[in-house]
């Protein structure tokens, strides 16, 4: 399923939350929209960076200084890919992470940002 219907499946399982989703292959865009979401009042932010989670210290450092919790997903199994995707800079700066579940991580991520973080 393309992305594009998943995320409408989710907005329709969801019609009270306002979600939106970015993407870009620019890391300094990704940076700003973590900025700009993350200091919005009761967000919370589900975040695929790609390659980027395996490269960017800079990312991370946008994702540390948020004060929105943020979800780290990946698609695939990073754990079980070539060595260099094995570690990402934002495990340690993101609240929960859903690796190699599909799509069905976005899914999960936000109920875990409803049950965790918007419920303390």
């Amino acid at each position: 399923m393309p992305f594009e219907e998943f995320f409408d499946s989710l907005k329709n399982e969801f019609p009270e939350l306002k979600l939106e989703y970015f993407q870009s292959n620019h890391e300094g865009l990704l940076i700003d929209k973590i900025q700009e979401a993350g200091f919005e009042k009761n967000s919370g932010i589900i975040l695929n960076a790609g390659g980027l989670s395996h490269t960017s210290i800079s990312l991370r450092d946008a994702v540390e200084a948020v004060p929105a919790p943020v979800v780290e997903v990946h698609i695939s199994n990073i754990h079980k890919r070539e060595a260099f995707r094995r570690n990402s800079y934002l495990t340690e700066v993101c609240e929960a992470h859903f690796i190699g579940l599909g799509l069905e991580g976005y899914r999960l991520g936000i109920h875990w940002l409803l049950e965790s973080s918007f419920n303390k």
